[in-house]
């Protein structure tokens, strides 16, 4: 038998990942995911599911969800990508970790078809998340797309909900140049029947989503037209809020750990979520009082890891996985917020597109600690650094993350702020 860390380099090594490796690991139909799980007797189809695509928040709205579903007393599965710090932290049952021993089991028991079928890393992965989801007796489990959504694949589900949190440009290589394009794309979760949560209204999109949701007779809800999340007091490590139906308070003053400039709309999009799986299925309906406990632990009771992550006070270190434009506008705006005297930056970012659009977000008053995040499709530390100087950023080369952080913090006094980003993969590094 073969070792977990055997058994994880094994899937790296051998199955093409787009997170790690880029459009290698692409595929153009749901072909090999269908022969998978048939072959596995189509765990699929033996819980109920949230399913949830979107350019930005979709992981933090499948956590939020899962922390309230929890809470209500049902078993919740959780899928979500990519990981931190563990390939486990991708599938979860209340809360917890898939052990090892079941991940080695998975890929020593079922070797002979993978190697006959060739199914690219993502297909595994779905495939064994809905088979521990289904052995483990999971009554309902949020499922996050890994990209886009009508080819991605665990697009390949009948869930009780879908939900889309926003359209912005990200992977268009892949979804499409335009807005309506992967807006396209994402729409390919929507189900026939079933509700589909918007989570942020957008003009240029907004036909897209409506001629779909007629195609397939599904509900249409945007979040923001009849929900609105009211943030009462925000500090690093959490906010109060107030929840808002069609302008009437639902709930007041409710106290939840996540911060940042973006939870405010995702919790906004989760309730509405939450709201409308009560009314498609009552056996899941979540009492609103209930999300005043739910909220309040959302991190230590799903293990979420990377949005907003406070690392240290004194100086201050916050990391975040924005990537994108639109996440990265969010986050670096609310760091002009915060009281600090200078400002240290350690990026990392991908490779695989081209860098000056998310570098020019950046602010040219802060000092720079550059360094490749520690996979294939990182960008080498020299390239970012010429890059960024085209932008007017400014800094040193390290030979990685965790270096190029320890020098920030050798630099940077008690009064100063740290922050990490440009990438799930560096902030993997250090949270």
């Amino acid at each position: 038998m073969k070792t977990y860390e055997e058994t994880i380099n094994w899937l790296f090594s051998q199955l093409p990942m787009f997170q790690r490796i880029g459009p290698a690991a692409m595929k153009k139909d749901l072909g090999n995911i269908h022969a998978l799980l048939e072959y596995l007797d189509h765990p699929e189809q033996k819980f109920e599911a949230i399913h949830i695509a979107g350019t930005n928040g979709k992981g933090s709205v499948a956590h939020i969800l899962t922390a309230s579903l929890m809470e209500t007393g049902w078993k919740t599965g959780l899928y979500t990508s990519p990981h931190y710090r563990d390939f486990r932290e991708r599938i979860k049952v209340n809360g917890q970790l898939i052990p090892k021993l079941e991940v080695i089991h998975f890929v020593e028991k079922h070797d002979v078809f993978i190697q006959e079928l060739k199914p690219s890393f993502f297909e595994i992965t779905v495939a064994m998340a809905f088979q521990h989801f289904a052995e483990a007796g999971v009554h309902i489990a949020i499922i996050e797309t890994g990209l886009g959504g009508r080819l991605d694949s665990t697009n390949v589900l009948d869930p009780l909900v879908s939900v889309i949190t926003n359209i912005g440009y990200d992977h268009q290589q892949f979804l499409g140049e335009s807005l309506p394009e992967i807006a396209g794309e994402k729409a390919g979760i929507i189900k026939k029947g079933r509700p589909v949560v918007i989570g942020e209204t957008q003009e240029e999109v907004r036909s897209v989503f409506r001629e779909k949701a007629i195609q397939m007779g599904a509900p249409l809800i945007y979040a923001d037209q009849i929900y609105q999340t009211e943030v009462a007091e925000t500090t690093l490590e959490g906010m109060k809020i107030n929840l808002h139906e069609r302008g009437e308070k639902v709930l007041d003053h409710l106290q939840t750990d996540l911060s940042g400039p973006y939870q405010s709309i995702n919790l906004n999009t989760a309730f509405a979520c939450l709201d409308a799986l009560g009314n498609t299925n009552p056996d899941y309906r979540v009492d609103p009082s209930i999300l005043q406990t739910a909220w309040s632990k959302i991190k230590p009771s799903t293990n979420m890891l990377g949005r907003w992550h406070l690392l240290g006070k004194d100086p201050i270190i916050l990391a975040d996985s924005a990537h994108n434009q639109p996440g990265l506008e969010l986050v670096l705006g609310r760091l002009d917020e915060i009281p600090f005297r200078e400002l240290h930056i350690v990026l990392g970012i991908v490779a695989d597109k081209d860098p000056l659009p998310v570098l020019q977000l950046f602010p040219q008053k802060a000092t720079y600690y550059f360094a490749k995040a520690d996979i294939p499709r990182g960008l080498d530390a020299v390239k970012l650094q010429d890059a960024a100087a085209k932008a007017g950023l400014n800094g040193k080369t390290y030979s990685s993350i965790p270096k190029a952080l320890s020098a920030a913090k050798q630099a940077a006094s008690k009064e100063d702020l740290i922050y990490v980003g440009g990438s799930i993969f560096t902030v993997a590094e250090v949270v």
